[in-house]
């Protein structure tokens, strides 16, 4: 195989402060024509860095010292990249070498339409026109299947759906078959099956245009359905290098065992997730098999634990719940057209219970949950919690109520006012509900949860962009936790996480459970992470339930297509 890339003892540094730090330190690989690479590792790993070093897009306090990213093209000497200034680098970025970023939304600009961007990534490249570049963007979104291309072609960033906008994203990275394409984590908090969707897709266009691709993500179990050969980062160095089954079946290095044990199983349930601790003491294969056994519940406690809770009154009962949310209004200010989020839904949770909610997005499931906590209102049915009906309670009456019920949002930095440290973040619920004396009692009572949640004393004081996403979710869930609840509803909790945090803030929630005796409403698109979690699962399609059952036998024996697909999606190291 001749090669089209080779990187040689790359070291990105960064100053700030007077502190030098390398993020990247001495690694060295290559990339072959028509091969697909992976990079796998936890968020600063430096993975990231190192595609942006390719792209030349490395920000101004990042240098590169004593490095070389050598490019082959077909007959003419090889190109350091690296020596190249930016409007040399142009010529290739883009053209040769193309990247799909890891969010879309802000690396698309919101004040073009999507069309608009693909042609302006065309004709910086290639001598067409207009019309001819409008054609064939239209095409290349037929290829990437988008449905309605002209309408897409015409919407704004802001009117389409993650799958969608990361389906652009594809189309405008091969408009100029490149020889080269960067995934730099191209499925992040996707659906699973949208997710499966998007795998397909860069791989149909590898094939189509004969490019290489360069395939960045934090999980193995989507790496094994993509990549050729597998790099393995930590701490800013390449620590494994193998072909996929290789480094599937026989995994050398201890992080390597632990980023594959972090992801929940789907053959076994589990008291709790191996995370990345539990194997860089003792990484053998007979540590590694006798660890996992030991955590492995049997069926007789399985049931044991189903009999307790259900031998309950229920804690919630939620009964012919409708919310319909308008689309249109006539010009008497009636409403026409509803979206029928959530539409006739019926349910019970019991005290201690996990009650798993599954499905795609736009299945209604986070509007459900928003509307149990009033966050919406209903439009018809009823909510019962511990007997009394909360439906249309007074919001005076009810707020008194809020403090049992909290809600874990899915995006943690979103959820955070930026300007407010995390002391007061915690805090705030507590003087809210009137709870504790005293700021100097709220403030023991924080760090108290600071420290329940694996954060440190001194973290009272900080604000939330000094924290990582597995840090600032943890400081969401000590939120949570602020004014005693009793019903905690998480809501995609860790969806955008790498699976070594991932293992950790689910191992948090469930021993949170259990020593303060929660019951949660667990809503995710991925069913692994479901299973994992949930005494029993509801499956939601287009704001119905279409399927509910214990976690095991759900999986094991689905009633639905439907289920069954989201249960093929989920990535699996044994396929």
């Amino acid at each position: 195989m001749s090669i089209l890339l080779e990187v040689k003892n790359l070291t990105i540094e960064f100053q700030s402060n007077r502190q030098k730090s390398t993020p990247v330190n001495n690694i060295s690989f290559s990339l072959n024509k028509n091969e697909t690479l992976g990079i796998a590792g936890e968020s600063g790993s430096g993975k990231s860095l190192t595609s942006l070093a390719i792209m030349g897009l490395l920000s101004p306090s990042a240098k590169t010292i004593n490095s070389n990213i050598f490019f082959y093209k077909e007959n003419n000497p090889p190109i350091d990249l690296l020596s190249l200034d930016n409007k040399a680098m142009r010529h290739y970025r883009g053209k040769e070498i193309a990247m799909i970023f890891q969010e879309p939304m802000t690396s698309m600009n919101p004040v073009f339409t999507c069309g608009n961007q693909a042609i302006e990534a065309i004709r910086e490249h290639q001598k067409i026109s207009k019309k001819e570049a409008k054609e064939k963007i239209i095409s290349l979104f037929e290829e990437v299947q988008l449905p309605r291309p002209d309408k897409i072609f015409d919407s704004y960033p802001h009117q389409l759906s993650g799958g969608q906008k990361q389906r652009v994203m594809i189309a405008m990275a091969v408009s100029c078959n490149p020889s080269l394409l960067i995934a730099d984590e191209p499925t992040t908090a996707l659906d699973v099956t949208i997710q499966k969707k998007i795998i397909e897709t860069i791989q149909q266009m590898k094939e189509k245009y004969g490019m290489s691709v360069l395939f960045i993500t934090h999980d193995l179990g989507l790496m094994a359905s993509i990549a050729d050969r597998t790099l393995v980062m930590y701490k800013g160095k390449i620590i494994e290098e193998n072909n996929i089954t290789e480094l599937f079946n026989h995994p050398q290095q201890a992080y390597t065992k632990g980023l594959l044990a972090c992801r929940p199983p789907l053959d076994r349930q589990l008291k709790k997730l191996p995370t990345l601790s539990d194997f860089m003491q003792n990484n053998s294969d007979k540590h590694v098999k006798d660890f996992i056994s030991s955590l492995t519940l049997s069926k007789d406690e399985i049931r044991k634990n189903l009999e307790t809770l259900y031998s309950q009154a229920p804690a919630l009962e939620i009964k012919n719940l409708k919310t319909y949310i308008p689309l249109s209004k006539n010009f008497f200010g009636k409403t026409k057209e509803y979206v029928k989020a959530v539409d006739k839904v019926s349910f019970s949770v019991y005290p201690g219970e996990t009650l798993g909610l599954v499905g795609e997005s736009g299945c209604g499931k986070t509007t459900l949950g928003r509307t149990i906590l009033r966050l919406i209102q209903s439009t018809g049915g009823s909510i019962i919690y511990k007997g009394i009906d909360i439906t249309h309670l007074p919001e005076t009456d009810f707020r008194k109520m809020r403090k049992h019920i909290q809600i874990i949002f899915q995006d943690p930095y979103s959820s955070l006012n930026p300007r407010q440290t995390i002391g007061d973040a915690i805090t705030e619920p507590m003087k809210i509900h009137g709870l504790y004396s005293n700021a100097k009692n709220r403030k023991e009572k924080a760090i108290e949860l600071l420290i329940k949640v694996g954060l440190e004393e001194n973290h009272f004081y900080r604000y939330p962009h000094e924290f990582s996403g597995g840090q600032r979710q943890r400081i969401c869930i000590a939120r949570a936790l602020a004014p005693n609840p009793e019903f905690i509803i998480c809501d995609e909790s860790v969806s955008a996480l790498d699976v070594s945090v991932q293992a950790q803030v689910l191992n948090l929630l469930n021993q949170l459970k259990k020593e303060f005796g929660f019951t949660y409403i667990f809503i995710s698109h991925d069913l692994s992470v479901v299973k994992f979690m949930s005494d029993k699962i509801i499956v939601m399609k287009n704001g119905k339930i279409i399927e509910a059952g214990e976690a095991a036998q759900l999986y094991s024996n689905p009633q639905t297509e439907y289920t069954r697909n989201l249960i093929e999606a989920i990535p699996d190291m044994k396929k």
